[in-house]
């Protein structure tokens, strides 16, 4: 990260005379081991974003570092080269990464540290019988450099209380063991080098200095990669190097998580007001204004012709992007017939597919959030109608909300419940299922109490769950949805109620809107003033819908000015991390081994790297450009010691996968697909059941829906089962050790395209487990009421 030229001269490596003499002489063996350091390099991320005080992010690090161990199939994969090494380090790895997981989760740094050095020696230990103790000191070496680049890592992100902790960590590493009487005696100018540059870091952070961390991170990497050419063979040295690189590729992604929500997640905002805005068809046309809804439908289209949200569709979900634009086509045609069957079914097929492209841009809890906005504006929709006197039509809206909420659209139900059981029970039930909808039913006494309750419970939830600059993306979906109810009721004749909708829009942004108001103002005091300015010409205009169409112009561009200001920070400081990276490959020795090694390996890695750092520049596709460079890192480090055919991606790892997978079945109620029926649906990840807790009722039934990693099973815990309730498990057994042994056997396993089916008839709490993944954690609960 903006490095300087101390050690400039030492990128050409330090070769010591007798290191082919003393190193074990490896070839393929070096690339898997530095795969390792890979790994070891991941814990101590995870570790040093926990120390920062990111929990969430260290997390989401440990799980990810897990998923991509499981995946790494095939015979020098990462996976089945350290279980062909060592059962018991395998073992132990697998668990110490879980428990890591866990001890993130509960913010317990004192035993995130243990597990930290748990899993880290394990894979030590491995790679110490693969390639000896002298080469596995050149890994340590290696490691040490990125350990360093963790603490400028944290210190870009803000927190050099943070960054001085881990800085000091790896200083005490290094001076504590026989790592650096080794670098000394092997080439005492790297050796200064890097402790140079260390105890700069950690002094600096000390003072405040960001840039000075960063500055020396990079000269401590260069000593590291430099210094251990000096310790291990040219192939561990070169190997080695390149994951490096690869795990100086995942440190940017972390920064660039930590910085807020990304471009895509605006194109996401957009395609949530399109959901909107849509919806107001339906009402239209069952009034007669037809050719407005038409109007409606083809301004939509026209807006998303132009607006950069298209691209982003397009290339991220094609057949959504295509289902969409049909859904559009089939819309207008539906509402010049004035066909209200057929509007609703043209609304109904925009709207999945335009979820399934805010499934795809956003992250986390984002996609929760905007649903969130579409939700209150659809409440606020059906508030107008309720006031109007069309309370069944109300009503009617207020059902199908309820029944969305209860399927999980876009995950808003369990992350409603996993961040606030009481505004959980504040929506659902105090204000809609027993409240809103009951009212509606009988007099309507109380409703618009109730919808008031319900729309402030969501704000409340986005504001508990998500960032400012998250709000801002759901508020201006719902800001502009209600300028659009302001345009439908004057075009039914009540221009009084029109300007009073946008007199309380203009309110709720003043008063706030959930942090939107300052993040706009402090992102864009020009583009504040102007979208504050269409807001306030929607109210009195001869034609409201025109200035509606302006506004939500404005809004679009509001949520990207404050996700320009919030997140382009961090992907800027992420991107140059990737860039020093990719200047120090330049001029380094692996860079001519890698050419030489293998040409189109070789301009791929370059390729995919120059990718990656655009991709974290621009905030656009981060997640698939770092896998794709991840993919290219690792054949590089197979290219780079001659090996390449014996690479773990591509057919190897496809053939792999297919053989394991005909060796496994899953037995009854293992299936393809998820059923219609099911009333609930459970992500199964890689090493974790989403949501991780589910609160249903008696008679619902379950999917568990198989999304990422190998093999998974759901197999309940027999000790915890409720009175009087059958035990349930995929593969259809009685009994929780049949199922263990039946797993053994190759039964109940849940693969990709499949789900486990179960219906609940005991009312309780229901444990289960995934059996070849409990140790990382991978557990869940079912409430059922």
């Amino acid at each position: 990260m903006g490095g300087t030229t101390l050690v400039s001269g030492l990128l050409a490596g330090c070769s010591a005379p007798d290191a082919e003499s003393t190193a074990k002489d490896v070839s393929a063996e070096a690339a898997v081991a530095a795969e390792w350091n890979v790994l070891r390099a991941r814990l101590h991320d995870a570790f040093a974003l926990g120390v920062a005080g990111e929990f969430d992010a260290g997390t989401t690090v440990a799980e990810d570092t897990f998923a991509r161990f499981e995946q790494a199939t095939g015979e020098w994969g990462a996976h089945e080269k350290l279980e062909g090494t060592s059962e018991t380090h395998y073992e132990e790895f697998e668990e110490a990464v879980g428990q890591l997981k866990t001890r993130l989760r509960e913010e317990n740094t004192e035993e995130m540290s243990v597990e930290l050095g748990l899993g880290n020696e394990h894979l030590r230990e491995a790679q110490v019988q693969l390639v000896g103790e002298r080469n596995v000191r050149a890994l340590d070496l290696q490691l040490l450099g990125t350990r360093l680049e963790n603490a400028a890592m944290v210190a870009a992100a803000g927190n050099l209380s943070g960054a001085r902790t881990i800085a000091t960590r790896a200083l005490s590493a290094f001076e504590d063991g026989d790592l650096r009487d080794a670098l000394e005696s092997a080439n005492e100018e790297t050796y200064g080098a890097f402790e140079h540059a260390a105890k700069t870091m950690v002094r600096a952070a000390k003072n405040g200095k960001a840039d000075v961390v960063a500055n020396q991170s990079n000269d401590a990497v260069t000593a590291a990669v430099s210094g251990s050419y000096g310790l291990g063979t040219e192939n561990v040295g070169g190997a080695g190097h390149i994951a490096v690189m690869q795990a100086q590729a995942f440190d940017a992604n972390a920064l660039a998580s930590l910085g807020g929500p990304s471009a895509s997640f605006a194109h996401a905002a957009t395609l949530n007001g399109y959901r909107i805005r849509a919806a107001d068809c339906t009402r239209l046309v069952a009034r007669g204004e037809t050719k407005r809804a038409a109007k409606v439908a083809e301004d939509i289209f026209a807006d998303f012709e132009a607006s950069d949200a298209h691209e982003a569709l397009e290339e991220g979900d094609e057949d959504a992007y295509e289902g969409f634009e049909s859904g559009l086509e089939a819309l207008t045609t539906a509402s010049e017939s004035g066909d209200g069957t057929a509007v609703e079914e043209a609304v109904s097929k925009v709207d999945t597919n335009l979820r399934a492209g805010i499934e795809t841009l956003g992250t986390g809890v984002q996609p929760a959030i905007l649903q969130a906005g579409f939700f209150r504006a659809r409440f606020a929709d059906a508030l107008e109608r309720h006031k109007r006197g069309e309370s069944d039509a109300a009503a009617t809206v207020a059902q199908s909300l309820f029944a969305r909420f209860e399927k999980n659209e876009l995950d808003m139900h369990e992350t409603l419940e996993g961040t606030s059981e009481q505004l959980y029970d504040r929506f659902e039930h105090e204000h809609l299922k027993e409240g809103l909808i009951p009212a509606l039913k009988g007099n309507g006494s109380g409703a618009s109490a109730h919808f008031e309750g319900a729309m402030q419970a969501l704000l409340d939830f986005e504001t508990k769950a998500a960032s400012a600059s998250v709000v801002a993306g759901a508020e201006a979906s719902f800001m502009a949805g209600r300028a659009f109810d302001a345009a439908v009721v004057a075009k039914l004749g009540d221009a009084k109620r029109a300007n009073a909708i946008v007199e309380a829009t203009f309110a709720h942004f003043e008063s706030g809107a959930g942090g939107y108001h300052e993040a706009l103002e402090h992102a864009d005091t020009d583009r504040y003033e102007s979208f504050e300015a269409a807001l306030g010409n929607v109210g009195g205009a001869d034609d409201t819908y025109a200035k509606a169409v302006e506004f939500g112009h404005e809004a679009v561009e509001s949520v990207s000015a404050v996700v320009t200001n919030t997140g382009g920070d961090f992907g800027g400081a992420a991107a140059t991390i990737v860039q020093d990276s990719f200047s120090q490959f330049e001029r380094s020795e692996v860079h001519e081994s890698l050419e030489s090694g293998d040409k189109n390996a070789y301009e791929s890695f370059e390729a995919k790297l120059t990718a990656y750092a655009d991709a974290l520049d621009s905030g656009e596709d981060v997640d698939s450009a770092n896998d794709a460079f991840a993919t290219a890192a690792l054949r590089a480090e197979f290219a780079v010691v001659g090996e390449l055919d014996k690479a773990p991606v591509g057919e190897a790892k496809k053939e792999s996968g297919e053989e394991s997978k005909t060796k496994l079945k899953g037995g009854p109620n293992v299936q393809k697909g998820v059923p219609d029926a099911a009333d609930h649906v459970i992500d199964v990840k890689a090493v974790s059941f989403d949501p991780e807790k589910l609160r249903i009722e008696t008679g619902d039934t379950v999917a568990w829906k198989h999304v990422g990693g190998e093999a998974h099973t759901v197999t309940a815990r027999e000790e915890s089962l409720p009175e009087g309730a059958s035990y349930w498990a995929s593969g259809g057994f009685d009994s929780e050790k049949k199922a263990v042994s039946g797993w053994d056997a190759g039964k109940g396993a849940v693969q990709s395209g499949q789900s486990y089916v179960h219906t609940f008839e005991t009312k309780g709490t229901f444990e289960y487990y995934c059996i070849p993944h409990e140790a990382a954690g991978m557990t869940g609960t079912i409430v059922v009421e």
